[in-house]
């Protein structure tokens, strides 16, 4: 009995070494073929159409790095998002299988990464220190990467939204007890100088009086909620030009209506709620906090003035200022909680010059890993501001979509 059992004894173990093979190669060649997507995928956003050989040669390299046995069979550009997608396959030599004269077996894997199930919401400085080039190249820089992520032709589900800031933000239409208009702090109505400081600005010299612009606005482009209109995004972004009058930098308010753009609940109701969204913020400026009160270039000795018309002293604030460690930077920082906690990704591009305390906010407003610096970019001058767009945009496409 055991001499007629050896064979069949053999024969099993030699199909389970088989199936075992064969399981542990599909195994590891599904991972080689995963990574190699996701290395296409990260050359993107610099090869978009894949005619570039970017995308190829990144895949060509992961896939032999992870798997030297692996034969690329195709690289191809997904069919319903900007995507890569790479098939390959191995051969698998064979025990048992040999015997009854099958050498080797052959086993296949597919991957897919791109872009797909995002919502961006571009938070810009529209200042106007950034009028000229430095809103120029932040426009391109911000249609490009629109282009990347909702490509013509394709469905992705994929929403983008637009927070221009000032000293305040401003609607278009009224949304849920928030009027149309620029908004205080609070969401009330900002009307210019607040009515208790009419009088103070009446008392004046009319030199004075007349450096101060009353109306700071209507040069404010409007919020744009999260859409997946194309030519409304980019004709929303296009009009951007940081002119007319100003009122300062507030950040915190940026930030507080990109997450408002980006949650579900009201004010703003475009966005999911589904966990299969990544949602992404990514601010740009050139500066700090500024209300006239933190010295240098922009500092006025006179009060009020058209600083004035910002976000707090539109409220009759008149206590939150730009100084380091300041009422504005914590109200910045309080806001970036507020949107990481809302499972909102922030990714923050510093524009110019800027002091120490300046690039720390912005770093510590960034939703790097604990140890980097990997959601925060600088760009020293205007012509690096999209390349730093397109490093976020890798970051971005660094997820597998099947």
């Amino acid at each position: 009995m055991t001499a007629l059992l050896i064979p069949v004894l053999v024969a099993v173990v030699g199909l389970a070494v088989d199936v075992g093979n064969l399981y542990l190669a599909q195994t590891r060649l599904q991972a080689a073929v995963d990574a190699g997507a996701l290395a296409g995928s990260l050359e993107l956003p610099f090869d978009p159409d894949l005619d570039l050989g970017l995308v190829n040669a990144a895949v060509s390299g992961m896939v032999e790095k992870n798997f030297q046995a692996a034969q690329i069979n195709s690289v191809s550009a997904g069919a319903e998002v900007r995507s890569v997608c790479v098939q390959a396959e191995a051969q698998v030599n064979t025990i048992l299988l040999g015997v009854l004269g099958i050498g080797s077996k052959t086993v296949s894997a597919k991957a897919c990464a791109g872009f797909n199930n995002l919502e961006v919401v571009f938070v810009i400085d529209n200042t106007g220190s950034m009028k000229g080039a430095p809103i120029d190249n932040t426009k391109l820089a911000c249609l490009n990467l629109v282009d990347l992520i909702l490509p013509d032709g394709a469905s992705p589900d994929t929403k983008v939204g637009l927070v221009p800031f000032r000293g305040k933000v401003k609607l278009s239409e009224a949304v849920d007890g928030f009027p149309a208009g620029c908004l205080n702090a609070d969401g009330s109505l900002n009307q210019g100088i607040h009515p208790d400081f009419m009088d103070d600005y009446w008392a004046l010299p009319r030199y004075l009086r007349d450096q101060i612009t009353l109306d700071t606005c209507s040069g404010i482009p409007p919020v744009l909620p999260l859409s997946t209109d194309k030519y409304e995004i980019m004709a929303a972004i296009n009009a951007q030009d940081a002119r007319g009058a100003g009122s300062g930098t507030v950040i915190s308010e940026g930030l507080k209506w990109g997450r408002h753009a980006l949650t579900s609940e009201p004010p703003l109701t475009q966005a999911s709620d589904s966990d299969r969204v990544r949602k992404i913020m990514i601010l740009l400026t050139d500066g700090d906090t500024e209300d006239a009160t933190c010295g240098g270039t922009y500092a006025l000795s006179y009060n009020p003035n058209s600083y004035w018309t910002n976000a707090y002293y539109g409220m009759a604030v008149t206590d939150c200022h730009c100084e380091d460690g300041g009422c504005l930077n914590q109200a910045m920082l309080n806001e970036a909680q507020l949107a990481k906690d809302a499972d909102i990704e922030i990714f923050t591009v510093r524009f110019g010059s800027s002091d120490a305390t300046d690039v720390a906010l912005m770093k510590a407003v960034a939703s790097s890993k604990p140890g980097t610096d990997d959601h925060y970019f600088d760009a020293p001058t205007a012509g690096d501001i999209d390349d730093m767009f397109k490093q976020i945009g890798r970051q971005l496409g660094w997820r597998l979509l099947n």
